[in-house]
């Protein structure tokens, strides 16, 4: 029973890579039962465990008869029935860029707040989120040190839960903090702004063992829209 636990786990996991990666765009099927028995060498029974589990995390629906269509490709899909807040801005009326402003690995001593979840080295990753050309939200990320390894032009297009995804990182649970916060004059230069205060969310993605793989700090700049976000029900 263990064994084959583990077995479904893998093909789930594979197959959800897969999805993450394009291989498997939105709206198309995934191979038959038949075919997906044959590529990872495991039972029928393996097989349907996996898809009921990828159906169950909402990244695929299997209607009878007619197979199974890949239904979405977010990474975090389980973890949150909320549309980001970025994807709401893209979806809206208004033009949203991003721009990296830092990629670079950083060391941390003992004392530091982030040592005990990343150890002596991290990435420190600098984005920044235009909102109709304006500067909106400033981004800082705490990442494991190997992401590094990751080009920067891939940092600069791709999203950063897929990469973290890419790299093996499962992100289990999340929790953020919202507080409203004084800028710094780097921050009010960085988001050209004259504003003193914004709101600040701080971010933890764990894994199932609880431990952390990305702590983030966000400033949005309000003035220019609300933070709002759409739950599903």
């Amino acid at each position: 029973m263990k064994r084959t636990r583990v077995l479904y786990l893998e093909v789930a996991d594979k197959i959800k890579e897969d999805i993450f990666s394009g291989k498997y765009p939105v709206g198309t099927m995934l191979p038959t039962e038949n075919e997906l028995e044959e590529m990872f060498q495991v039972s029928k029974i393996t097989v349907r465990k996996a898809i009921e589990l990828l159906a169950t995390d909402e990244y695929v629906e299997k209607k009878s008869g007619r197979g199974t269509t890949v239904v979405s490709n977010r990474p975090y899909n389980r973890l949150s029935k909320a549309a980001s807040f970025t994807q709401i801005l893209e979806n809206s009326q208004h033009t949203v860029h991003k721009e990296t402003l830092e990629l670079k690995k950083i060391t941390l001593k003992k004392d530091h707040p982030l040592f005990a979840s990343f150890g002596s080295t991290a990435v420190c990753f600098k984005r920044l989120y235009y909102l109709n050309d304006r500067p909106y939200i400033y981004f800082t990320h705490y990442l494991p040190s190997d992401l590094l390894e990751i080009k920067r032009k891939v940092f600069d297009e791709e999203s950063l839960y897929r990469l973290l995804t890419q790299k093996g990182y499962a992100i289990d649970s999340f929790a953020d903090d919202f507080s409203a916060v004084f800028l710094t004059k780097d921050e009010r230069e960085i988001l050209k702004t004259t504003s003193e205060i914004a709101i600040k969310r701080t971010r933890q993605s764990k894994t199932h063992l609880g431990k952390t793989i990305e702590y983030s700090e966000a400033i949005y700049e309000t003035n220019l829209h609300p933070y709002h976000i759409d739950y599903e029900t």
